[in-house]
């Protein structure tokens, strides 16, 4: 990949959209895409759209379509690229910094890019490489399901998105046999792949008509159970907060803060001026914590009802 130096103005070029390009990525989420939206309204469109030499958009999809959408001018920078696969690796590089992808998304933009990688393997071992494997001359017991891809076709899938070759391995598996349900569940981000894996693994053994309601009854039982744990893991982050309150008060009401107290302490701990000095900011600090506690606490404490009722006169009037 190299920049050409080359750029146009929305005026003097149209780039092209290409599907398999503009979908590579998961699009925008409404809040994420308004906040786009808003930028560009306000502030122009400052960061150039991304085109191959061909004028397709590798980089920048969204920022083209709301410029057109509101006749924002804006420039786009030609970039050269070996081939599709690396404009597609190259636009996923640069996105994968600007989007929180979970592993099962970055998976699935993986399998994206499986042909352009098997076409270009078949190509170098056409010109005597040996890039491409066949799925069966891979290794024995590399799977655990059937029909595993070559090995090094996952180890470049993997590599392509920054997945381990295990996880890419299980994304593959699910990919070609998870029912409906299952990778319903992990777009949702009810499963991760690993029970998405496993549970794939399990409903191989039910028949195939009975496999969609099985797995649906799967999901919810996996759902139910990381509910169950979500909830466990709150009671026992709140059991630790309060655990912590206590044995600090249990603690702090044992100090008398006498003078005497005080000197016996630096007395026995030997403390130098500069210790001496930290003590007295983390005595400082102490003190704004439970100020602070107390302020939180006073607010808690239920209000006195005001008795007195608003435009009442005595009966002697």
């Amino acid at each position: 990949m190299r920049n050409t130096g080359t750029e146009y103005a929305s005026g003097e070029a149209t780039p092209v959209v290409l599907p398999e390009m503009a979908q590579l990525l998961p699009p925008l989420t409404g809040e994420q895409l308004s906040a786009l939206e808003a930028d560009l309204l306000a502030n122009g469109c400052y960061s150039p759209v991304i085109v191959n030499e061909d004028m397709v958009i590798v980089d920048g999809h969204h920022r083209h379509e709301l410029c057109e959408k509101h006749g924002i001018p804006y420039k786009m920078a030609v970039f050269s690229f070996q081939d599709m696969l690396e404009a597609k690796q190259w636009a996923l590089d640069t996105q994968k910094g600007r989007r929180n992808l979970d592993k099962w998304e970055l998976g699935k933009i993986a399998l994206k890019l499986k042909p352009d990688i098997e076409a270009r393997a078949k190509e170098n071992m056409s010109l005597g490489g040996q890039a491409f494997r066949p799925s069966e001359d891979a290794e024995e017991g590399s799977a655990i399901l059937p029909n595993l891809p070559p090995v090094d076709t996952r180890k470049e899938l993997a590599e392509a998105v920054g997945l381990g070759e295990r996880t890419m391995g299980k994304v593959m598996q699910i990919d070609e046999h998870a029912p409906a349900p299952v990778r319903e569940a992990l777009d949702s981000g009810d499963l991760s792949i690993s029970q998405g894996y496993n549970l794939t693994r399990q409903l191989q053994e039910v028949p195939e008509e009975e496999r969609d309601e099985a797995a649906a009854q799967a999901v919810e039982l996996a759902k139910a159970k990381k509910e169950i744990r979500t909830l466990d893991a709150e009671a026992d982050r709140r059991g630790k907060i309060a655990a912590l309150f206590c044995k600090a008060f249990e603690r702090a009401v044992l100090l008398t803060p006498s003078e005497e107290n005080v000197r016996l302490w630096v007395e026995g701990t030997r403390m130098r001026p500069d210790e001496i000095a930290d003590s007295v900011q983390e005595a400082r600090e102490l003190s704004g914590v439970f100020s602070t506690i107390a302020d939180i606490l006073e607010r808690m404490l239920p209000v006195e009802a005001d008795i007195t009722e608003e435009g009442g006169h005595d009966d002697d009037d």
